[in-house]
């Protein structure tokens, strides 16, 4: 899920009744799940890499708020299933990497040559940083610990993004942007060092015992 605690509160009242209609139409939640990470891959590489800023940064949003439809369609089914939460986090990772790609698409096809290949290298850093951040979790969670630490959870990398994104399409420079992903690499790779550290001291204490 794109969204944070704050935002999940709203969506249940906003796309609660949708949710409530898909459930009555027997629509499977990981159909939608599926459908959502689809669309939200195709509006972000669809609209950003022409230059539809303001636009993609939009229509990804509403996607994002969206995407919280399988998961209250699952909670009124009573099935909150492992598999379902596998699903969401696979999928979660596809529309990361088409969202980044998409901006360093953008950024390569821009007229200042010398923020070409630097903002698409970082975006793809920004793919493969954010990978390793959710791996770092998925694998302590494997040993049994939990490794949520960190200074950017993936809501944060995105609205982040999003923020500097518009901030471009509103008329600010293309290196607003190219910074903007600098910072997310250097958070990403910040981020798995604190989870590390927190696995190292939760092992630790394991085999003390």
């Amino acid at each position: 899920m794109v969204l944070g605690n704050h935002g999940r509160g709203f969506t249940a009242a906003v796309f609660g009744p949708l949710a409530h209609l898909l459930v009555r139409l027997r629509v499977s939640p990981n159909v939608v799940t599926v459908i959502g990470t689809v669309a939200t891959s195709a509006a972000a590489l669809l609209l950003l890499p022409p230059g539809h800023l303001v636009a993609g940064v939009l229509v990804v949003l509403v996607l994002a708020f969206a995407d919280s439809v399988d998961g209250l369609m699952a909670r009124e089914l009573g099935r909150e299933s492992a598999f379902g939460a596998y699903l969401d986090s696979t999928m979660d990772r596809i529309t990361d990497a088409a969202i980044f790609t998409a901006l360093g698409l953008y950024l390569l096809g821009q007229d200042e040559q010398r923020w070409q290949g630097l903002g698409l290298g970082l975006a793809m850093a920004c793919v493969f940083a954010g990978m390793l951040v959710s791996y770092a979790r998925a694998r302590a969670e494997g040993l049994g610990i939990s490794a949520k630490a960190g200074i950017a959870e993936r809501t944060d990398r995105l609205v982040f993004a999003g923020i500097a994104t518009l901030a471009v399409g509103l008329g600010a420079s293309p290196v607003v942007l190219v910074v903007a992903l600098a910072l997310l690499v250097l958070a990403n790779l910040v981020t798995v060092v604190q989870r590390s550290l927190v696995v190292h001291r939760a092992s630790t204490e394991q085999e003390r015992t």
